[in-house]
This record gives C-alpha cells, structure tokens and sequence, in this order.
C-alpha cells in the first residue's frame, strides 16, 4: 500500500505496547502492524505546519518566517522559565499563551538514558514520556502553570541532567534507576514558591513498553534531505523514532513538515 503526506509527529495510544500512528490529511497508518516487514521511504518536499506553503523546513515543522512569528515557537516552549503570561506580558500572542501556559504543568523524573528531569502539560503524560522514548516516568511535582514548572527545571538542573542520549535511548542502554529514591532526594532543591505543591502531587510510577522486535548494536541516522529515498525492514518504534534492521533509526519529529511517500 502507498501512503502519501505531510509528516508529523506519530499519535500514541499508551498501552502494552504502546501503539503508534501515522497521521496524514485523508489517511492514518498504525506503525505498530509495520513491525518485521520492508517499508519504503521517499522525500518528496516541503509543506510548513502553520502558513501550509511549500516552503523550507527551518524548525519544528515551520518554515523560517513562522518560525519567528508563530506563538506556537515561543521561545518558553523550550525554556518555561521564560514564561510571562501569569504576568500578563505576551511574547508573541497573550491570548494562546495564556491558554497553554495557564494550565496545570508536571514536572518529572525520567529514565531514557539516564535520569532526567523535565517539564510537560498534565495534558501530555504519558505522551511526552513515549515521545522521548523515557523506560520510566515519575512526576515530581504538580503545579498550576508553565512558569513554576521552569524555575523548578532549572533549580534542578544544576543537580541532574535534563537532555536525552537518544544513541543509548535507541540502543536500550539504560541505567536501572530507582525513581522513588530520585524524588525524595530532590525535594531539597526546589524552589520555595514551589514546594507546598510536592506534598500534593501523587507519587505514581509509570513503566513504558515500546512495539521492538529487537535493539540494534549500532545506529545511524536516516537524514531525508541527503538520502531522499530509503527502505528497510521496520524491528521497532521507540520514542519519535523509527528503528530498522539494518541500524538506521529515523526521527519522525525531527521531519515535521517534510511530505513523503510511503510504501509498505
């Protein structure tokens, strides 16, 4: 069959194993049924996720002028401490940043390659936990914006690390890690304003099963812009991350925006 469109993220469905979608405009493909058989991938160009014009990816799906205009590549997406709209001081658009902002956030421990800590809506767990391929999730803290989250991020990022090695995350080299034990240990670190809410928030332990036949030895990377056709035999999803037997792993995420053509 021959699926053709607009890439974005892959939907999740959490679950044993986690389920995975494709999603184009006028078809969906569940990734998970892909497992043990040959795909076949074409890069055929360019399509922004905001303006719809087929203009060059620059960023996050966005072409370079939306990336600059679009609230939606704020620059407190990537650093909540950034965030000011509890102030009611806008950055790009008050009104949609008030709506993302102003709502419930966690901040979390995780274990994809080592322990980390991050920030998500409450809207997005699990998914932000599958979305980085994390074996393990716990919540530290719940709290009622996005820029308690961040200072509470960075407070913490002085004592633990907040990014993935995607290559041990791919690779399944993780470190066994004791959650529980991670949270009562940080509870010290965190800001005044924040710790009234650690009480409050439920400690839960969420594990993660992801659809993998098997991990690979070695990976490498399918960058589309310099091999625009690819095809291989699909053995795993793990994160944004297709994995294939011959050790290339491809990052869904990373080609927001890029139209292809799928063959399976």
């Amino acid at each position: 069959m021959q699926y053709e469109g607009v890439l974005t993220k892959m939907q999740t469905e959490f679950g044993s194993p986690i389920q995975y979608y494709l999603v184009f405009d006028s078809s969906f493909l569940n990734v998970n049924q892909l497992l043990g058989r040959d795909i076949e991938l074409n890069f055929l160009g360019f399509q922004c996720l905001n303006c719809g014009k087929k203009k060059k990816i620059f960023r996050m799906g966005y072409c370079y002028d939306c990336f600059y205009s679009t609230p939606a590549a704020g620059d407190w997406i990537m650093k909540p401490e950034l965030s000011t709209a509890h102030l009611g001081i806008a950055d790009r658009d008050l009104a949609f940043e008030q709506k993302v902002q102003l709502q419930p956030h966690v901040v979390y421990l995780a274990s994809s390659s080592d322990i980390k800590v991050g920030v998500t809506r409450k809207s997005q767990v699990p998914t932000r936990w599958i979305d980085q391929g994390a074996s393990q999730a716990m919540p530290l803290v719940e709290v009622p914006n996005r820029y308690l989250a961040g200072i509470t991020e960075v407070a913490l990022k002085d004592h633990m690390g907040d990014k993935i090695n995607w290559k041990k995350m791919l690779l399944n080299n993780v470190v066994p890690a004791d959650l529980a034990a991670k949270r009562a240990e940080v509870e010290q670190w965190l800001p005044d304003e924040v710790k009234p809410y650690f009480k409050e928030t439920k400690e839960q332990l969420y594990t993660l099963d992801y659809p993998v036949l098997d991990y690979p030895k070695k990976i490498a990377s399918l960058n589309l812009t310099k091999t625009p056709a690819y095809s291989g035999k699909l053995i795993g999803v793990k994160g944004q991350y297709l994995i294939f037997e011959d050790g290339t792993v491809f990052n869904v995420r990373t080609y927001e925006g890029f139209v292809v053509q799928l063959n399976v």
